[in-house]
């Protein structure tokens, strides 16, 4: 069990360093590459985020849109009914490092003015969609990202055109058995919606980030985490009363655990102008080449599959 006690180090800092960051978008099959955090900025609807760093503290202003996110140049046409895959990387571009707790997209209206020029600051946000445990597995939809997939939501098929902000957040739960020990790794992207539908959302729908959260809440501090029996109770709002059709997967859709109190105003959506929905899924996808991206910075190898090691390391240290 010494090299055990002599290995834990080595573990801890590969874990601290290989986090990651949304590094590409697609929209119904357009593809928008994001910048690595710190780095090179080119073009693209994806607020660049500073650090690929793990956002600890339901109360972290990071929760927003991530550390020190700044607008996108550019804005990414959608439609209502249009799918956007999301797909999030380690620091060193290997595949997403963590494979416990679920994945949630909200989206919030800029208003009149393009989302690339918005203060995300003011946004008001409304839950689209969130993913659990997979139908029929103890396993977090989450642990696919580790072996190539990428998430996927789907725009509200009835939602009013105009700008929005999309948002999808991934929770790291590997350490939340301990409260604070949550992982929070927002991204988002800059959308001008068409379309003539009507959908908008209720008043009660509408939460800030941060502030829908606290480090109390069930499936934030999450002891039970581990037991593939119970049912994971998601964090946050329900999902906005208008995609009622759009339904949670792995989890319990109604009785959200969130502590967050609905805001009571928000950025009416702004009329634009090209048609109808679904939920979320795991889609496979190939590796990117770490040349892909602009980078001033030098790329590092570093292990994946750590979350699992560390946990049973720690078990491990705990019986000595």
């Amino acid at each position: 069990m010494k090299t055990t006690s002599l290995l834990f180090p080595l573990f801890a800092a590969a874990y601290v360093s290989a986090h990651g960051f949304l590094s590409k978008v697609t929209i119904n099959g357009k593809v928008f590459n994001g910048n690595r955090p710190g780095g090179n900025k080119a073009a693209s609807i994806i607020r660049q985020v500073n650090s690929p760093n793990p956002n600890k503290g339901a109360g972290n202003a990071a929760l927003t849109c991530g550390p020190g996110s700044s607008a996108g140049s550019l804005v990414g046409d959608a439609m209502p009914g249009d799918t956007v895959t999301f797909d999030w990387r380690g620091a060193d571009l290997s595949f997403w490092p963590h494979n416990t707790g679920p994945m949630l997209t909200y989206m919030a209206s800029c208003g009149a003015t393009t989302c690339d020029k918005f203060n995300i600051a003011n946004a008001k946000w409304f839950k689209i969609q969130q993913v659990g445990r997979k139908a029929g597995s103890g396993n977090f939809a989450q642990a696919d990202l580790m072996t190539g997939g990428v998430a996927t939501a789907t725009i509200p098929s009835t939602l009013a055109p105009g700008n929005y902000l999309i948002r999808h957040e991934i929770i790291a739960l590997h350490l939340a058995t301990s409260r604070g020990g949550a992982e929070f790794y927002p991204g988002c992207a800059q959308l001008r919606v068409g379309g003539s539908q009507t959908g908008v959302p209720k008043a009660s729908d509408l939460v800030n980030l941060p502030g829908a959260y606290s480090d109390n809440d069930p499936g934030i501090f999450d002891p039970q985490v581990f037991n593939a029996g119970v049912t994971y109770p998601f964090p946050g709002p329900a999902l906005a009363s208008f995609v009622a059709g759009n339904p949670s997967t792995g989890g319990s859709q109604g009785g959200n655990g969130g502590s967050g109190t609905p805001t009571t105003t928000g950025a009416a959506p702004a009329k634009t102008s090209k048609a109808p929905g679904k939920s979320c899924n795991i889609k496979k996808r190939a590796a990117v080449p770490a040349d892909s991206y602009e980078t001033d910075e030098e790329i590092i190898v570093r292990p994946r599959h750590v979350s699992r090691i560390m946990r049973r390391l720690s078990f491990e240290q705990s019986l000595h």
